[in-house]
C-alpha cells in the first residue's frame, strides 16, 4: 500500500463501538423491515449507515451495517449494545435470522489526507474492501470521517501501519468528527426524542425515503414531505467564556433556541431552532449558553447523490 501521505495519516482503536452479527437465511429481508436505510443497497463492497427507530420515528439506535461472510454486521455503540440487541429481537419474530455480538472483531478508524487512498479505496462514501478476516471501508456518513476498519484486535495495530497510520488517540478523531458535524450517537441524540431528520440523517445518507415500511417511517416521511423540519443539529464555536456541558440551554435574548451537545476545544455540535439562529445572524448577535457565546458554523454536511 502506497505511504506518500504518511506524515498526515493516523489511525486510533474505537473501543467503545461493539459488532452485532446479524445472520441466517432472513437476515437480510429482517432488517430490510425495520431500519432507516435500504438493504437493497448494501454489498460487500458498499457500507450503509442506518438507525432504528421508535414506532413514532424518534430515535433509539444508530449504526453502520457492512455485509461480510454471509452476514451482516452492525458497528455501534457498545454500551447500548445489547438493548440494540433485545430491541432487534423484538421485531425477529419467526424470521430466520440469529442476532449475537462478535467479540472476535474490533474497529479502528483512521483519518487524515488521503486515508482512502492509502487503503486501496476510492475515496467514495460507504466503499468498502473486503479482507481475509474482516473489511476496510470509508465512512458512508462523510468523507471527512476517513476509514475504518473491522478486523481481529491483534491484527489491527498492524494492518494500519503497514498503510503508513501512525497511532493516536481518541481525542484527535474526536476532533476531526466535530468539525465534520457529526453526531455520535446518544451523546448527540436523545434517546426515544430526538426526530431523525433535525439530526441530520437525511444529510449524512443514513434514511432512504424509497424503499418503503420500516419502524417510524410513517413520521419519518411526513417530515419530510411537509417540510416541518425546524430544528437541526448545528456546528457551533464557543467564542468566549467556558465551554457549556452537554444539554445547556441555548437562548438569544429571552428566546429558546436549542441545547448543547458534544464539544470539545471549544468546538462542538447544538441542537438549534432554525429561525432563531438566521435572526441571529442577520441581527449580527452571538448566541448564549450559560456562561458562555456561542457562534454558529456552516454549512452542516450537504445531502448525498441519490445514486
Amino acid at each position: 500500500m502506497a505511504d506518500n501521505h504518511a506524515s498526515a495519516l493516523r489511525w486510533c482503536p474505537l473501543p467503545d463501538r461493539a459488532i452485532t452479527r446479524v445472520h441466517g437465511p432472513d437476515a437480510r429481508e429482517f432488517l430490510q423491515n425495520v431500519v432507516t436505510n435500504d438493504l437493497d443497497r448494501l454489498d460487500g463492497g458498499r457500507v450503509l449507515y442506518a438507525a432504528l427507530l421508535t414506532p413514532q420515528g424518534m430515535y433509539l439506535h444508530d449504526f453502520l451495517m457492512i455485509e461480510s461472510d454471509e452476514a451482516i454486521l452492525l458497528d455501534s455503540e457498545r454500551e447500548r449494545q445489547p438493548d440494540l440487541a433485545r430491541k432487534l429481537a423484538l421485531y425477529r419474530l419467526r424470521s430466520k435470522a440469529t442476532i449475537e455480538i462478535d467479540e472476535t472483531l474490533t474497529v479502528g478508524v483512521g483519518f487524515g489526507a488521503h486515508a482512502a487512498q492509502a487503503m486501496e479505496l476510492d475515496g467514495a462514501r460507504g466503499r468498502a474492501r473486503t479482507l481475509d478476516d474482516g473489511v476496510v471501508y470509508v465512512d458512508p456518513r462523510s468523507d471527512e470521517l476517513g476509514i475504518r476498519a473491522c478486523l481481529p484486535e491483534a491484527r489491527i495495530a498492524a494492518f494500519f501501519a503497514a498503510a503508513g497510520f501512525t497511532e493516536s488517540n481518541g481525542d484527535d478523531y474526536d476532533r476531526e468528527r466535530l468539525a465534520a458535524g457529526i453526531p455520535d450517537g446518544s451523546r448527540d441524540l436523545v434517546i426515544g426524542r430526538s426526530y431523525l431528520l433535525e439530526s441530520n440523517f437525511d444529510l449524512l445518507d443514513g434514511v432512504s425515503f424509497s424503499k418503503g415500511c420500516y419502524i417510524g417511517q410513517e413520521n419519518t416521511a411526513r417530515q419530510r414531505y411537509r417540510g416541518t423540519v425546524r430544528r437541526r443539529l448545528a456546528r457551533v464555536a464557543v467564542t468566549s467564556g467556558p465551554v457549556p456541558a452537554p444539554g445547556t440551554a441555548i437562548r438569544f435574548g429571552n428566546r429558546d433556541v436549542g441545547t448543547m451537545r458534544s464539544s470539545r476545544d471549544g468546538e462542538g455540535l447544538a441542537h438549534v431552532r432554525l429561525a432563531l439562529v438566521t435572526e441571529a445572524a442577520e441581527a449580527g448577535q452571538e448566541l448564549d449558553c450559560g456562561d458562555a457565546k456561542l457562534r454558529i458554523l456552516t454549512p452542516i454536511p450537504e445531502a448525498p447523490s441519490a445514486a
